[in-house]
């Protein structure tokens, strides 16, 4: 590993937590846009290939275009920069499918699936909701663990901001697709919103329209609460200015749909919905 790809060791904490994930056969990390999930994602890929794992990456902004771009998916566009709720539900019916049929063929310790689940808005939701299908026992198995990434206060303001500076210079192209700070700011009040209407909020607590890191970990601890996981806090600001996340170990892998599936997935979710 380069030395230079993971910047986490100079975090006792999040290497610690790092280091018990990496010998798991798939790890998750949920959390909201802008609270570090693709950075931990990334400096876990780089600390499993320097142990001789092969990296596998299932990821929400990846399979998503795909059912987006297939015939099928095509009456189902982005409005307002919100995916449709068919396409939502149809990439997580796929998910769950296609990671019982990766870890069948993937059996041992050489391969390690990770993977980034938001949640909020139902996106890949299904991941974290019991059914009664072959994948409920691997999803639910110990040695897969959905991790809760949560940055301080401070720290996401410093994520605001890098995201707006990231627009004007990327380092990788991928960088142009991530929420900006004003979509961050708007999936916050809806995860509020959604909290308050639910009552996972205790009468009297104090939630502005700014993150609150207390906040959030309620609520994500409730969504996660049928799934192994575990909290990783992230408290300080790490030197993230000269690398991108997206940039992944060499022999890295993505669990992708089949186009060819696609269209049969998509009906299974226009089904639930009575399309």
């Amino acid at each position: 590993m380069c030395a230079s790809a993971y910047i986490v060791a100079a975090n006792p904490a999040l290497d610690a937590g790092l280091q018990r994930l990496v010998s798991r056969k798939a790890v998750f990390f949920a959390g909201l846009p802008g609270t570090g999930k693709s950075l931990l994602v990334h400096q876990l890929a780089h600390l499993a290939h320097s142990r001789g794992r092969r990296v596998h990456l299932l990821q929400w902004d990846v399979a998503r275009p795909i059912f987006e771009a297939a015939p099928a998916g095509q009456r189902y566009p982005i409005v307002d920069g919100v995916t449709h709720v068919v396409i939502r539900r149809a990439v997580g019916l796929w998910a769950r499918t296609r990671i019982l049929e990766w870890w069948q063929a993937n059996p041992g310790p050489a391969h390690l699936l990770l993977g980034e689940v938001p949640l909020a808005g139902d996106r890949l939701a299904e991941l974290v909701t019991p059914a009664p299908d072959g994948a409920e026992a691997l999803l639910a198995s110990p040695d897969c663990v959905f991790v809760l990434s949560v940055p301080s206060n401070d720290v996401r303001r410093h994520i605001e901001a890098e995201r707006a500076r990231r627009f004007e210079a990327p380092l990788h192209a991928r960088e142009l697709e991530d929420a900006p700070p004003d979509v961050m700011r708007d999936t916050w009040r809806d995860l509020l919103a959604s909290a308050r209407e639910s009552g996972l909020l205790r009468a009297g607590t104090r939630a502005g329209d700014r993150y609150d890191s207390g906040v959030y970990r309620v609520v994500y601890e409730h969504l996660l609460r049928h799934r192994n996981s575990v909290v990783l806090r992230i408290d300080a600001v790490l030197p993230t200015q000269a690398m991108s996340v997206y940039n992944y170990p060499d022999g890295s892998v993505f669990v992708l749909p089949n186009p060819k599936d696609v269209a049969r997935w998509i009906e299974r979710a226009e089904g639930g919905f009575g399309v």
